[in-house]
């Protein structure tokens, strides 16, 4: 019974915001699941499980933002980046070491992921080299915690001028395809690929051919197969 009731909470309090720009955590993802996101399409609910586990990963972040005010390390935290035409975001923070500065990226992952990391993820290395892009800066810190065991492991990144021309590029044909309603061909990989799993377009991902297509005729064929199905 209380059980039910959390989830619930967590459900009812779920909400889909209308999304505008790219977010620099979009950075690395399926192309087709960000034009979705854009587009409004259908998309199953978010797990209240895994809600709980972001909530839990932004209660570590909180904590690691007490220490950095409290060791002084001229720390300013979730800053926004300079206003861009197409992409939003927010750095967790800004450092500054031995008279450095550092933009810091925070994530939270579980052991088994963790004990095997002896590298960043690809997709937390593009996220946190757009941060540098944006705020000007040369090199980040990618801070790993172990959410079971609290150990932390922690990996310096250099700005990569030509890997962040490649990440805009790729969101600007990304823009031309959300404004010419062309949905994008699903990943090479499909459907091996980690995000396929969590994705939560999957069902009318697997409606679509596996090539680009015009996103009104689809959505027709979405529409009616909602209407059967209800």
């Amino acid at each position: 019974m209380l059980k039910e009731l959390i989830d619930q909470f967590y459900l009812d309090n779920q909400k889909n915001k209308d999304q505008t720009r790219f977010y620099i955590t979009d950075a690395g993802k399926c192309p087709r699941a960000v034009f979705f996101k854009f587009k409004n399409a259908p998309r199953e609910p978010m797990d209240a499980r895994i809600m709980r586990i972001f909530e839990r990963g932004e209660n570590m972040h909180r904590s690691i933002f007490n220490i950095l005010y409290r060791l002084r390390l001229g720390v300013v935290t979730e800053i926004p980046i300079p206003t861009s035409e197409i992409i939003s975001g927010r750095a967790d923070a800004i450092l500054c070491i031995g008279n450095e500065n550092y933009v810091l990226d925070i994530k939270s992952i579980n052991s088994m992921i963790f004990k095997r990391m002896a590298a960043p993820k690809e997709e937390n290395v593009y996220q946190i080299q757009l941060y540098l892009h944006f705020f000007n800066i040369k090199k980040g810190i990618l801070l790993y915690i172990d959410k079971d065991q609290q150990d932390m492991k922690e990996f310096f990144v250099d700005y990569d001028e030509q890997l962040c021309n490649s990440l805009l590029d790729k969101f600007n044909s990304l823009k031309a395809q959300v404004e010419k309603n062309e949905v994008p061909a699903r990943l090479a990989d499909y459907p091996r690929n980690w995000q396929c799993s969590y994705c939560q377009f999957k069902d009318i991902c697997k409606m679509a051919n596996g090539e680009a297509l015009n996103w009104e005729e689809f959505k027709k064929k979405v529409a009616e197969q909602e209407t059967q199905t209800s």
